[in-house]
């Protein structure tokens, strides 16, 4: 896994043109894709550049949708949740679909995500 190449995947997925203040996040990301690989899994294969990339935009959009929802409670706005689920929805599939491309190189028994919501 090569971090600049992350680092650019992660501007294109998420469409922060400043990569350098969410460095921390695509650091954890890397470190998670690390964890989830199989022995003798070829680390330098590109598909797992997109993987950690969508795993730091799904960390990226669920630390905006937090902070946008503190926000809102501290101005006293009502709180709507319909574009911010659909983007952490989107983003959500996004990292998954990469997961599935990197089946054969992943062991996802260990990563596990939880969420709260309506649905």
């Amino acid at each position: 896994m090569d971090i600049n190449s992350v680092k650019s995947l992660f501007t294109m997925i998420s469409g922060e043109e400043d990569y350098e203040i969410y460095l921390p996040i695509i650091i954890l990301s890397l470190s998670e894709t690390e964890r989830m690989l199989k022995a003798g899994a070829d680390r330098s294969d590109i598909r797992l550049d997109f993987l950690s990339a969508a795993i730091a935009n799904f960390r990226y959009v669920q630390l905006k949708a937090s902070r946008d929802r503190t926000q809102a409670v501290m101005l006293g706005n009502a709180l709507t949740s319909e574009n911010e689920s659909g983007t952490l929805r989107y983003a959500e599939k996004l990292m998954y679909s990469y997961m599935g491309m990197c089946s054969e190189l992943i062991d996802c028994d260990g990563f596990v995500f939880s969420g709260f919501g309506k649905e």
